[in-house]
């Protein structure tokens, strides 16, 4: 049985955790709202910019460009979403899983990994790791998409690949949060069928030359829509994590509480039947 010295010291330990996790979910929450305005306040523009762009291809007809040769054999490309830092629940396994089951062939495919995480997830694993991005999971800016769409239109175009995937995490509330993989490049019109103008445009010089000059805008968009809900998810699925952390360590502390208290009262009452029986044994 342990004793009432060892169980203070456990006792201390956790609440020490305790005050930790507590820290970190506030820490968490604060940044939420941020990532949260962030993200919300982006997708309209991002949801606008595929309306205008897919508009631009309905009229374009048959139009050649670099991001919209389809190809029909070559490697697979995927950017991974994850995160830096750990404490975040299932959220960057959650991403793994998910890029692991859209992948066929790990021979013929190549990952680019967003947050140091991802990167010590594929690379002892033995994927061809083609680049890495660290240090702003949480707090990514327009740069910091446009650098990662760069190195993707750079690749693309010069055949290294047949398809780029997106895999990222959607936000959807404080308390969901869906990973979702979408097809970067080559990028596909949607059928006339399925879409229809909102509006018609005379474009100039023609559909064919905006719609050269709004790809590239549009990659880096959506990249940038992905790394916002992605941070808003992650910095949830951490918020959420610390938040049951705390209960757990309240929770255990209460039973360490009770246990010391009940070896303390067998103690004492131990003592009491020594007592009672010295006394008995004098008479």
């Amino acid at each position: 049985m342990a004793s009432l010295q060892d169980i203070r010291r456990r006792i201390k330990s956790v609440k020490s955790t305790q005050q930790i996790t507590k820290a970190m979910k506030m820490v968490a929450a604060a940044r939420l709202r941020r990532a949260q305005e962030a993200a919300v306040s982006n997708q309209p523009y991002a949801e606008k910019m595929y309306e205008v762009i897919a508009d631009v291809a309905s009229n374009a007809g048959s139009f050649s460009h670099p991001l919209l040769e389809v190809r029909e054999e070559g490697k697979t490309l995927y950017v991974v979403l994850a995160s830096d830092k750990g404490l975040a629940g299932a959220y960057a396994s959650n991403v793994f899983k998910e890029t692991v089951s859209h992948i066929k062939d790990a021979k013929n495919t190549s990952i680019i990994t967003v947050g140091r995480r991802g990167k010590e997830y594929f690379v002892p694993r033995k994927y061809d790791v083609l680049n890495s991005y660290m240090g702003f999971t949480e707090r990514p800016e327009y740069q910091n998409a446009r650098q990662i769409a760069v190195e993707i239109m750079e690749h693309f175009s010069k055949g290294d690949y047949k398809e780029v995937y997106l895999v990222y995490t959607k936000f959807v509330s404080a308390i969901s949060a869906i990973p979702q993989t979408i097809k970067l490049l080559p990028f596909t019109a949607p059928e006339s069928s399925d879409h229809k103008p909102t509006a018609e445009y005379i474009y100039e010089p023609s559909a064919q030359s905006v719609l050269g000059y709004l790809l590239p805008q549009y990659i880096i968009t959506t990249i940038y829509a992905s790394l916002l809900q992605s941070a808003a998810s992650e910095l949830s699925s951490r918020m959420n994590a610390m938040s049951n952390a705390t209960d757990n360590a309240e929770e255990l502390i209460s039973k360490l509480d009770l246990h010391y208290n009940k070896v303390r009262q067998a103690g004492i009452t131990r003592e009491i039947t020594e007592i009672v029986g010295g006394a008995e044994a004098l008479k």
